[in-house]
């Protein structure tokens, strides 16, 4: 009984861990803080997205309400805080520039202020995407990373046979057991990084679409209004 209790305490977790090769404690190490890596970024990706989603609603919901496009900016130009309030600014910024400033340039105008809110897209896509490529490189490296340090133990466990000269089960399982347990510490590290990948592309991807379309709009109702005023 003393010796299945201690075969016991050796295949727990934390028994596996500290037993294990310092190469394998190193890549399970690794694959643990990269996993506290990954939520942490997904908690603020979830934030954030959150925040700018409902905030483009509330513009949009001032935009098309009939409100002065000046009052608007008034109160949106010193402090943009999502998106598509950026991209309203810069559009509105370019606008006023052109025909607030001594010589008023209608030629290109058009084209300048479309140029803006295309750079205003992709630095705002910019920002949404930050920090998504490290979920993407954890969910694709820690398998692998996980396979190397399994590999290893594997490799350590069968010298450990060879040095015993015993192939009984008590003596091989802690060593196949440390070695399978940094595969899945990969895996717990991969599978949640993939899948927050996933999602928050295609969220960032949607909101750029949004952004595009509200572009469009925007441009249109500017358009209108420069012919009128040319």
């Amino acid at each position: 009984m003393p010796e299945a209790a201690g075969v016991a305490a050796d295949l727990s977790i934390f028994g596996l861990f500290w037993q294990a090769h310092w190469v394998v404690k190193l890549v399970m190490t690794g694959l643990l803080a990269c996993s506290v890596w990954v939520w942490a970024i997904a908690i603020e990706k979830f934030v954030l997205l959150q925040k700018t989603r409902t905030a483009m609603n509330k513009f949009e919901q001032a935009f098309w309400s009939g409100q002065s496009l000046e009052e608007l900016y008034r109160s949106l130009a010193q402090r943009p805080n999502h998106s598509m309030a950026a991209l309203f600014v810069a559009a509105m910024r370019e606008w006023k520039r052109s025909f607030e400033g001594s010589s008023r340039s209608f030629a290109g105008l058009q084209m300048r202020i479309e140029k803006v809110m295309d750079v205003t897209i992709a630095r705002e896509v910019e920002r949404l995407e930050k920090r998504l490529l490290v979920l993407a490189t954890v969910g694709s490296a820690s398998p692998f990373v996980g396979l190397f340090g399994t590999v290893w133990g594997i490799m350590n466990s069968f010298q450990s046979i060879a040095a015993s000269k015993n192939t009984s089960l008590a003596v091989v399982a802690p060593g196949i057991a440390e070695a399978l347990f940094a595969t899945a510490i990969g895996l717990v590290a991969a599978i949640p990084a993939t899948i927050f990948y996933n999602k928050f592309s295609s969220e960032v991807n949607k909101q750029a679409s949004r952004l595009e379309g509200f572009a469009d709009e925007f441009s249109a109702i500017l358009s209108r209004q420069i012919d009128e005023r040319a």
